[in-house]
């Protein structure tokens, strides 16, 4: 998604993208978005190009593993609520009364207030308020809460659940209470105190492929499209499906520098050798695809 909204900051698509997905074929589907973006933006001439796209990879294959295991897991109370007898409800008859007409009630309309637009975040995708700050990546977000100096750690509150934040100094009020932007892994999240004067909470995104607007419902958003995905490395990838990015981002610069692909390469080289192989057939008239 990044990766995509990024191309379309950078020049606007006058194509509309025609392209359906063969599940015997999903690099022949993958290939056709890469050579769209190849031709609408130079989203892959980018030195950061293959790191961005290594990112997504990682982060669509981390995501498929962990939504296969979830699906396994919501079957279960599904199974369990089938065995269990379902009886009907009974529906109360509206009395006589409340099926009269009432009068109108006049409502004063207040002026609807401007909401404010999104944020540039900074520097870590995030925000930075008076009391404490955020930052984020794709997999994680770390919230950073300034304390006074000598700060233990039996001093701190702090209850992380799925969907929600209470973190604060005992006997006083928290200095964070609200509802997550989106859920949260709380086996996966820890907090410590760093130097006695900084508490630090670590939260893992359930949801690894969308950055959040906020931390904390009900403060201000940021722009999403601002964000800047961690950088990662190809050789962070197995060696299959580096060898297949690598492959694709040859055949869109060869593309858009109007040079042969490595399978138009390949071809080239193996008719070379079979007229090599065959000095005496005369190839001057022939014609090539």
């Amino acid at each position: 998604m990044a990766i995509i909204s990024e191309m379309q900051e950078e020049k606007p698509s006058l194509l509309p993208f025609n392209a359906s997905l063969d599940p015997s074929n999903p690099l022949g589907f993958l290939e056709k978005v890469l050579d769209f973006i190849g031709k609408e933006s130079d989203f892959l001439l980018k030195d950061t190009a293959e790191k961005e796209i290594a990112s997504a990879v990682t982060a669509a294959k981390k995501r498929l593993r962990e939504a296969k295991k979830e699906q396994k897991e919501s079957l279960k109370p599904l199974e369990k609520k089938l065995k269990e007898e379902s009886q009907p409800m009974e529906v109360e008859k509206p009395k006589k009364e409340s099926l009269k007409p009432t009068e109108p009630m006049e409502v004063e309309e207040k002026p609807k207030e401007k909401k404010a637009g999104p944020i540039v975040p900074n520097k870590g995708n995030g925000l930075d308020f008076e009391t404490y700050s955020w930052t984020q990546n794709l997999q994680e977000v770390t919230i950073t809460i300034p304390v006074p100096s000598g700060t233990k750690p039996r001093s701190v509150t702090c209850e992380i659940k799925k969907n929600r934040l209470k973190v604060g100094i005992k006997g006083q009020e928290p200095i964070i209470d609200g509802e997550f932007f989106k859920a949260v892994k709380p086996d996966d999240c820890f907090w410590n105190i760093e130097d006695q004067k900084l508490i630090s909470v670590l939260l893992t995104k359930q949801d690894q492929m969308e950055w959040w607007k906020c931390c904390v419902k009900g403060e201000p958003e940021i722009d999403t499209q601002k964000a800047e995905p961690e950088s990662s490395k190809l050789s962070d990838l197995d060696p299959e499906t580096r060898s297949t990015v690598e492959k694709m981002m040859f055949d869109q610069r060869q593309k858009q520098m109007g040079l042969p692909t490595s399978d138009e390469m390949e071809k080239k080289d193996m008719m070379k050798k079979f007229m090599s192989q065959h000095p005496q057939m005369d190839f001057s008239n022939a014609k090539f695809n």
